[in-house]
């Protein structure tokens, strides 16, 4: 009885994993990406995006802040980003932040193409998220962008739309914010 019942939740587990991720588009006026949402690995950040993604929070929101090598002569450690979502600290004040689950906890690195969740300290984040351009580990847990060690949260990564990724990123700028965000219309699950 008991071998049934570990190979039948073995095998639960199995298919499980297999599971195909939700999916959700960006739709800018740029144009769109699609970004696959990890619920496996990163349930608490992953649940709270889709969340706002059905709530219809990010209706005409923006992408406002670009991080490129060349304007953060301030930071010793560099990284390379799009940043997206309310802008507004008002506005992101009516969200309950959440619990901060490391890369350490999830397993999900900064590669090119991620997607995380923007935060002050840990256990901030709310609305704001960003997508990597290149590899960025210094996001990840233990790395030093942000004194406290503790990096970003992970949550998934672009399957579609890396270039328009790449436009924005190259967008002008005045000290890492646009001079003239991109307008995202909307987010909507496409799976």
């Amino acid at each position: 009885m008991k071998y049934f019942c570990v190979v039948f939740i073995l095998f639960g587990f199995i298919a499980c994993g297999e599971k195909e991720l939700p999916k959700v588009e960006i739709e800018s006026s740029m144009g769109n990406i699609v970004v696959e949402v990890d619920i496996i690995h990163a349930p608490i950040t992953a649940s709270n995006f889709l969340k706002l993604v059905d709530q219809g929070v990010y209706l005409n929101a923006s992408f406002y802040r670009v991080v490129r090598m060349d304007n953060q002569p301030q930071s010793q450690v560099k990284i390379e980003v799009i940043q997206g979502g309310l802008k507004d600290d008002a506005q992101i004040e009516r969200y309950t932040a959440i619990e901060h689950e490391t890369t350490s906890k999830t397993g999900l690195k900064h590669k090119d193409g991620t997607i995380s969740m923007a935060r002050n300290e840990p256990g901030t984040a709310s609305t704001e998220f960003f997508i990597c351009v290149g590899d960025q580990p210094e996001l990840d847990f233990g790395g030093k962008r942000n004194p406290d060690g503790q990096g970003f949260a992970a949550f998934g990564h672009v399957v579609d739309g890396m270039d328009i990724v790449h436009q924005i990123q190259q967008q002008e700028d005045d000290q890492q914010y646009l001079t003239e965000p991109i307008t995202i219309y909307n987010l909507k699950r496409v799976h």
